[in-house]
């Protein structure tokens, strides 16, 4: 194999800038957005002589199409809500529009910052993380049986019997373990927030495991490379590796079907210019 020269690998990583620059830049125009997936990956990078962790912001959405397309990147020194908000106006600019659901782990400070900037959408807490921090709640000897039950909330066949059967799940935890029911109640309002959309979509949009899907893969090649020397070469590799999964969705059948869309979008928003006061930490 032939070696490149200096002068070679960086003309290749300032074209490759570009191309990925304009990518995470480009029009958001294939809208209304109606579902919206967020997560946040954390890398290392060497900054000031140290080696500190970054985290990439990372938006997915539907379009009007029913195909699934990348939205935005970004990185960012803390996953906080300043981040968070930062992250949510810029594809604001960009053109995001329609936005009724957004899924996504419990991400410090984003569900403030979603209010702040997509008023009207609801928050869908991931089940599959979700399920995780319940299943802390209890002994080990326990856990096969909570996760059981709770999966059977998800089981049902309509909104009702969701919401009924998630009160029998609430009066059996509260019956052996208090503290993982009063946890589960809690979470609930977020975590049966898919409900409000039409019942073929809902494996769909109650977690985020579409997006722990692309997420392995950028695992996959980060974790070849550690250590990046700076933020650029983090949005270089993670925002190629996006742009081409971008094109694969482009070309891969609908996520999901038009009708099934305009179903989901009967659910009322507000309009999305108009944003309400911020909570202090937002505005600090």
């Amino acid at each position: 194999m032939t070696q490149l020269s200096k002068s070679q690998v960086s003309a290749m990583a300032k074209t490759l800038d570009e191309q990925v620059g304009a990518f995470r830049n480009r029009p958001l125009d294939q809208g209304p957005y109606t579902f919206v997936w967020v997560d946040a990956l954390t890398q290392k990078v060497r900054e000031g002589g140290r080696i500190i962790n970054v985290h990439a912001l990372i938006a997915v959405g539907v379009n009007t199409d029913g195909q699934r397309e990348i939205l935005g990147l970004d990185v960012a020194t803390a996953e906080d809500g300043a981040g968070w908000l930062a992250f949510l106006r810029s594809l604001i600019a960009r053109g995001l529009t329609g936005v009724q659901h957004v899924i996504s782990d419990a991400h410090t400070g984003l569900v403030d910052a979603i209010g702040a900037v997509l008023p009207g959408a609801s928050w869908q807490r991931c089940r599959t993380h979700y399920a995780r921090n319940l299943l802390s709640q209890v002994p080990k000897t326990a856990q096969p049986w909570v996760a059981t039950l709770l999966r059977t909330v998800f089981e049902q066949p309509d909104t009702d019997a969701v919401h009924a059967q998630m009160k029998h799940v609430l009066d059996a935890l509260e019956a052996k373990f208090p503290k993982a029911a009063e946890h589960l109640d809690a979470a609930q309002h977020d975590l049966l927030a898919f409900t409000a959309f039409p019942y073929e979509i809902w494996r769909q949009i109650w977690s985020n495991n579409p997006q722990e899907r692309l997420n392995k893969e950028i695992r996959r090649r980060t974790d070849v490379v550690g250590i990046f020397p700076d933020r650029t070469a983090v949005i270089r590799l993670i925002g190629a590796v996006l742009a081409e999964q971008n094109d694969e969705w482009t070309e891969a059948r609908r996520y999901m079907g038009r009708e099934l869309l305009a179903k989901a979008r009967l659910h009322p928003i507000e309009s999305e210019t108009d944003e309400p006061d911020l909570p202090t930490e937002l505005t600090a």
